[in-house]
Parts: structure tokens; C-alpha cells; sequence
């Protein structure tokens, strides 16, 4: 006792079910539609391209074709990528070291010059710094700070590293004697 619950399409009735071709005929009405429908789609899709180009034509002039020969290349406005940061860290370093080891100018018709921070370390410890009280002045809170609490302590490095001599720049002499 099987119960089925499929029901026969009239349309298939005089069908042999064992044919193995298409029962029906194409729905030529459902294809014209289909075919109308996309016709208007792709005809709306070109009118609308056609208007854009026109009014990109119309309201910008982009001058004559670039060529590759015509000029050297522009570089984008700042900030831009460093292509070779060791190689630019290295030039900066040294630069940075020649300013802090030579004489110049910094502004000539002041009368302001640049020495070696060595020289200038001997003419300070020659010349002495201005004095001023120990004590601060009447409602201060100021306080001196001991420089071994400042942030960076000892370990203090730029990335050149002349700020502060590093743990292993020190001579070891005086620890084999």
C-alpha cells in the first residue's frame, strides 16, 4: 500500500514516460520577454557609459598624452616612504655627528657659531657656568633633580648613539688591572 502524492501534469499525459527527450516546448513568450528585458538593460547601460565619457570629456582637459622621455618622474607631496631607511639613518647619523664635531656657522650676520661639544666642555669647565643661589627662590616648590632619577637613566641612546657612551664602549682596562 504506497500512497503518491505526485499528480500527473495533464500536458504529459500522452508522453511515453521512458522518452529521454524534453516533455514540453520551450516558453517562447518567457524567452521574448527575457530577451526584450535585456536588451533594454544593456541598451540604458550604454546610453548611461556614452553620457559619463561625454561629460568627463567636456569638463576636463587632461592636456597632451604623458611620455616617458618628456620630464623626470614628480614626487608625491610629503610625508613619503623612505626606500632606504639603514642607508638614510646612516647619512643622518653622520651628519649629526659632524655637527656635534666641527665648527660653523649657524647664523653669520648674528655672529652665532657652532664648536665641537668637546671644546665647548673645556671652555665651560675653564670659564665656569653663571652662579646663581643654592636656594630657590621664597615660594618655590622647584626641586634640583639627581640626575641618576631623570627617565633614561644611564642607558640614555639616540638612535646614532653619541648621547650617552653605551655600556660596552667603556674601556675594560681598568677592570683586567
Amino acid at each position: 500500500m504506497s500512497m503518491e502524492t505526485k499528480h500527473p501534469d495533464p500536458n504529459d499525459a500522452h508522453v511515453n514516460p521512458e522518452a529521454g527527450y524534453e516533455k514540453r516546448d520551450v516558453n517562447v513568450p518567457g524567452l521574448l520577454k527575457f530577451g526584450f528585458w535585456m536588451a533594454m538593460v544593456l541598451l540604458m547601460t550604454f546610453l548611461g557609459m556614452r553620457w559619463t565619457f561625454n561629460y568627463f570629456n567636456r569638463t576636463q582637459t587632461l592636456g597632451a598624452p604623458a611620455s616617458p622621455f618628456a620630464r623626470e618622474r614628480e614626487l608625491p607631496p610629503s610625508p613619503r616612504l623612505q626606500v632606504t631607511p639603514h642607508f638614510d639613518l646612516q647619512t643622518y647619523c653622520q651628519g649629526q655627528e659632524e655637527e656635534v664635531n666641527t665648527y660653523g656657522w649657524i647664523d653669520q650676520r648674528l655672529g652665532v657659531v657652532r664648536i665641537p661639544v668637546d671644546r665647548a666642555m673645556d671652555v665651560i669647565l675653564r670659564r665656569g657656568l653663571p652662579a646663581r643661589s643654592g636656594a630657590a627662590p621664597a615660594g618655590s616648590n622647584y626641586a634640583i633633580p639627581d640626575p641618576a632619577t631623570v627617565a633614561g637613566g644611564a642607558d640614555l641612546q639616540g638612535p646614532c648613539g653619541y648621547l650617552a657612551p653605551s655600556a660596552s664602549s667603556e674601556p675594560s682596562g681598568a677592570e683586567e688591572k
